[in-house]
């Protein structure tokens, strides 16, 4: 199953250097789902090629611009190119509010059934769901109320080895109860080992979306032994009463939660206008975590 996200935005607060602000498509078996939607985000899918049209479910993590002032304009986009499949939204509860308004006052009627969910940053909580992946919010602490978002996948059905099974009489029903990891037993008695016939499935991996936020390390429990970790660096560490008056993230500390939390790999996102090269904020995250790497637009990490 294809688990991969894309960068499509960097940058905090304002696009510079070439860096947009907030926006990430993460791919979970060829399903597309939007996390955050800062401004520049149409054109940033257009450049790394992805269809707009694919993406049904789009999450915000909180109402700072640089997570969401793109979102009016993909969501208009859509309805002026004919859209008609419902699209979901998961985002703070004002953020309804703003999209109302915007809509009366500009006086669109979407073509397509939008469908918003209001999320809330006191506690943890289980927000979408299908066969195949689970999203769990994270609670932040920024300025204002922010989530993280935790993508799980759902563990697969064992694969059929279908050398083992074609010369023997087992029935579809069979076939199924052997894929879900149970022996079968059919009318005649005869006892097949699921062991035998079917091989495990690969092991479910976790990505965890850490936006804008102190380290204050209360969320480490949360993100413990995912696969990939995105982490907001907006600052140096030299710069740590600066991140803290702000609410923010050093590259130093994003290391030190990834080591903490036993994470696979790191990405370094959110980074201040005010480094035009980024590479010592990488060094400064590797010091502690050495698989720690940054989180460029266009680029695509396998999770």
């Amino acid at each position: 199953m294809r688990f991969d996200v894309t960068i499509l935005g960097s940058s905090s607060a304002t696009p510079v250097f070439n860096r947009n602000p907030s926006a990430q498509i993460l791919n979970a078996n060829e399903q597309l789902f939007l996390i955050d939607c800062g401004e520049g985000t149409q054109q940033q899918l257009i450049r790394n090629n992805i269809k707009s049209q694919r993406i049904n479910t789009i999450f915000i993590s909180h109402l700072h611009g640089d997570h969401y002032l793109g979102l009016i304009g993909l969501l208009s986009s859509l309805h002026l190119n004919g859209r008609t499949k419902p699209m979901s939204v998961y985002g703070p509860a004002e953020l309804k509010e703003i999209l109302d308004i915007q809509f009366k006052y500009s006086q669109t009627e979407l073509r397509y059934p939008l469908h918003f969910y209001a999320t809330q940053a006191k506690t943890p909580e289980v927000i979408f769901e299908n066969r195949d992946l689970k999203v769990e919010t994270i609670i932040l602490e920024h300025r204002i109320a922010c989530t993280g978002f935790k993508f799980i996948q759902k563990k697969a059905l064992r694969k059929v080895d279908q050398t083992r099974i074609v010369n023997t009489a087992v029935p579809v029903e069979g076939i199924q109860t052997m894929k879900k990891g149970r022996d079968f037993t059919d009318a005649e008695g005869r006892v097949y080992r699921f062991e035998e016939f079917t091989s495990a499935p690969p092991a479910p991996r976790s990505y965890a979306y850490c936006s804008d936020t102190l380290c204050n390390w209360v969320y480490i429990e949360q993100i413990k032994e995912v696969n990939t970790l995105y982490h907001e660096a907006t600052f140096m560490h030299d710069l740590l009463g600066r991140a803290t008056d702000t609410f923010h993230t050093t590259a130093l500390q994003a290391g030190q939660i990834a080591l903490k939390a036993n994470v696979g790999q790191l990405l370094l996102g959110h980074f201040s206008a005010r480094y035009r090269e980024l590479e010592p904020l990488l060094l400064e995250a590797q010091s502690v975590f050495p698989n720690s790497k940054l989180a460029l637009e266009g680029a695509t990490f396998m999770i």
